[in-house]
């Protein structure tokens, strides 16, 4: 199976195009774009979660696994972009979300009650409710331990309350995972964005994290106020069992020829890839080195160097823009053909986040506009992920530039007109067109 030195295109799915005039896009929308996925000459698309969900993180808080919330369709829907995608050579990558879920999944409900043998899916600790059983701390601030008054016990979260943390040392749950990749290869999706793979296990004697050194301290990513970067995430994650069922992974996926893609947050990303992404491990890894604040084009080759230097036996994944980080050519400030040029000259498998192929720019998003959690925990240090995350701009004549004919769930772009699909596409100057030109050189020099 070829899968070294592809192009990946990652979709936003809310955003990407509204079919139904919901104001939400949708997997109806996905397929009627395909068309221009195939004219990119990309080789697979990642598209984020399209679970059933209450939608608290958008679709990583999962309440079943099997099923497509239905604000984006139905499985048959999904079914029907999977085979249109195969027809016009494009491989399906989805988003899977396995260390948590929502606190509305039965799962959870089942645990806290201690139900069904359940009690001991989640990660829980006795204690006293005023008290945190330690000092380990959430993405999106604050304790990641939350007391359940139904259970009279603390469960843990890394992220929003509402996202419990499944318990990976239960071998039922390792099982039950492994089931729920296996319904997606059956269904017939070529491979997986994991999400926070590192974040599986945690320290079962639940210790202190250390605190780090302040001249250490990284943004790992997220906003630099945050003091989830203040500690060493010794023991809330990046735990060694998770190498050994990343392995167990990775033999499902080789019965398949499917491929994953393992999304790292940690304290020294590069050493965390080395071990997760090898010949019977992980396809790929991407970490946070590209998509921080802190973001030069001038060492970008010094990164990439130092990689493949330290990792003889894996393999990258790079992206300069996705869903979680601030538009790279807002954070770069510099031309965005220039930006892209650099991308796809690098070794490794490239994802291209929607957008950045017509060099969309960062966008402004109002207190009183933001639907990100994360941004409303930490405003105004940091205003959350809206700004990546606004509707794709496909044609400028109509209302909110095609996308969507009625108000989208995020305010749109207005600025992105002349940035607009249709314009891109009649220029052959564009910055679409030369991302097209870029992609086919790659392919021809890889």
């Amino acid at each position: 199976m070829d899968w070294k030195n592809k192009v990946i295109y990652q979709i936003y799915p809310r955003s990407f195009f509204d079919s139904s005039g919901s104001g939400i896009g949708d997997i109806e929308g996905i397929i009627q774009k395909v068309d221009y996925l195939k004219s990119l000459s990309v080789d697979y698309i990642w598209v984020s979660p399209f679970f059933k969900s209450p939608q608290k993180d958008f679709g990583y808080d999962v309440s079943s696994y099997r099923e497509v919330d239905p604000i984006f369709g139905s499985n048959d829907d999904l079914k029907r972009l999977v085979d249109v995608c195969h027809k016009n050579d494009l491989k399906v990558i989805i988003d899977l979300v396995l260390s948590h879920t929502s606190d509305e999944h039965p799962w959870f409900k089942q645990s806290e009650n201690k139900a069904n043998n359940f009690d001991d899916w989640y990660v829980w600790c006795e204690g006293d409710f005023n008290q945190p059983p330690n000092n380990w701390l959430s993405v999106f601030g604050g304790s990641s331990w939350k007391w359940s008054t139904n259970r009279g016990a603390y469960y843990l979260h890394n992220f929003l309350e509402s996202q419990p943390d499944l318990n990976f040392h239960n071998t039922e749950v390792q099982k039950q995972m492994l089931e729920e990749i296996k319904f997606w290869l059956d269904f017939g999706i070529d491979g997986f964005r994991f999400d926070v793979i590192n974040f599986l296990f945690h320290d079962k004697n639940f210790r202190d994290n250390p605190l780090k050194d302040p001249k250490d301290v990284r943004p790992l990513g997220f906003n630099k106020g945050n003091p989830y970067g203040l500690q060493i995430h010794k023991y809330d994650n990046t735990r060694p069992e998770t190498e050994d069922y990343i392995k167990k992974i990775r033999s499902l996926l080789n019965r398949y020829n499917a491929i994953s893609i393992g999304e790292i947050v940690a304290d020294e990303p590069m050493d965390v890839i080395a071990r997760y992404a090898k010949t019977n491990s992980l396809h790929m890894a991407y970490c946070f080195e590209f998509l921080s604040d802190d973001f030069q084009l001038d060492k970008v080759d010094e990164v990439v160097n130092l990689f493949f230097k330290k990792n003889k036996e894996s393999w990258p994944c790079w992206s300069f823009s996705n869903h979680d980080a601030k538009r790279i050519v807002s954070r770069a400030n510099m031309n965005s053909k220039k930006i892209m040029k650099k991308l796809l000259e690098l070794k490794g498998n490239i994802c291209i986040y929607q957008g950045e192929e017509l060099g969309l720019p960062e966008t402004i998003v109002d207190f009183d506009d933001i639907q990100d959690p994360f941004g409303k925990s930490f405003w105004p240090e940091f205003k959350g992920r809206d700004g990546c995350r606004t509707p794709m701009p496909w044609d400028s004549n109509l209302s909110y530039l095609g996308f969507s004919n009625s108000m989208p769930w995020l305010k749109h772009n207005e600025n992105y007109k002349n940035l607009s699909v249709n314009l891109q596409e009649k220029d052959p100057h564009s910055m679409l067109n030369y991302t097209k030109k870029l992609i086919l050189e790659r392919k021809k020099f890889f």
